[in-house]
């Protein structure tokens, strides 16, 4: 918590306060209404509700951001506000929505191809118009429901809606997100492991990164590669997710956590400073944990005895090259990082 201390608020700056906080409240004036998809995307196609170049992002959403949106549209899952303004030429100004709006547009226009599907995978290949003709028109009528500012709402405050809605608060990491999106046995085991307290003593993690599970999401990598890291592709949250999927109904939590526990007993024995890279490190880097961690995993299951020869390579260029982060999730790097480890390790057997 930030160290601020407490002073004492005369009556004359209460009364400025207050004063200043009805003028600016007076500025503001809004309503609320709710349109159905296709006639918010009518009024967008004739120019009536339009995004502003004045401080409005580019169409910046990727596909899988598209598709994630779409898909929940169909799905049925509320859909977040969006913040419009009337404007004094009588048409509608787009504050915040307007990632959506093109996406819902390009949708029904026929040039979003659906694709990657987390739940609906049946349509997956689908345009707007071979999606079956009573969802299209669920979809038509799905209703978004909108805050409009008054015409009268100054640029200046627009603006300071448009900037508070897009920095406000922190979006959901991954880790925050798996831990609502996959609960039950699986998740607990894992949330289990990353409490090990010889795990959080070799690995060192800042207040705000422990607070944002960030010893969750190194434990969910080092089981998704030690099986699969030959089948990693690119991207490390789909290939999480994936593996999640894959496990949640049917894992070993004895043999899991007996690979776990020894792993952790064999780099705090050899492994000076453990995953962080000096003693006095707040933080351990993503990318060397998953070399130690599943390298020496690999190692003890050709040997479970295994005693190394030498560590000097810990300290080697060639050691750094492979923990850096250029480049770190290739395929190529993943493999290339985890394998150096194992077999520095089972160097001279």
């Amino acid at each position: 918590m930030d160290n601020i201390k407490k002073v004492e608020i005369s009556e004359e700056q209460k009364n400025a306060a207050e004063e200043q906080i009805r003028a600016l409240r007076k500025e503001i004036d809004y309503n609320t209404r709710d349109y159905s998809i296709d006639f918010l995307i009518q009024q967008f196609r004739n120019d009536e509700f339009y995004i502003p170049d004045e401080y409005q992002r580019q169409y910046i959403w990727n596909n899988a951001d598209k598709n994630r949106f779409i898909e929940s549209i169909l799905l049925g899952l509320p859909i977040p506000l969006m913040f419009f303004s009337d404007t004094e030429d009588g048409r509608c100004e787009i504050i915040d929505g307007a990632q959506r709006t093109q996406t819902m547009e390009e949708f029904m226009s026929g040039d979003l191809i659906l694709s990657n599907l987390k739940k609906l995978t049946a349509l997956n290949g689908f345009t707007y118009d071979d999606v079956p003709a009573y969802f299209r028109k669920k979809f038509d009528k799905t209703n978004m429901r909108i805050i409009v500012l008054s015409d009268d709402t100054s640029l200046e405050i627009r603006q300071e809606i448009f900037n508070r809605i897009n920095t406000t608060g922190r979006v959901a990491n991954n880790s925050e997100i798996r831990r609502g999106s996959y609960r039950g046995p699986f998740m607990d085991f894992v949330t289990e492991c990353s409490k090990n307290p010889l795990f959080a003593e070799m690995c060192p993690i800042s207040e705000t990164m422990a607070k944002r599970y960030e010893h969750l999401e190194l434990v969910l990598r080092f089981f998704a590669y030690l099986d699969n890291y030959q089948e990693f592709t690119h991207r490390v949250d789909t290939f999480i997710d994936a593996y999640i999927e894959k496990s949640k109904d049917n894992f070993d939590s004895k043999k899991m956590k007996d690979e776990f526990d020894a792993m952790l007993t064999f780099v705090k024995k050899y492994f000076p400073f453990g995953f962080a890279k000096t003693s006095t490190a707040k933080s351990t880097p993503r990318v060397r944990f998953e070399a130690i961690s599943v390298g020496v995993a690999l190692a003890l299951r050709e040997d479970p005895d295994l005693v190394p020869q030498s560590m000097e390579w810990l300290n080697s260029k060639e050691f750094l090259k492979h923990t850096t982060t250029h480049a770190s999730n290739s395929p190529a790097r993943v493999c290339g990082r985890i394998l150096y480890v194992k077999e520095s390790l089972l160097k001279g057997e």
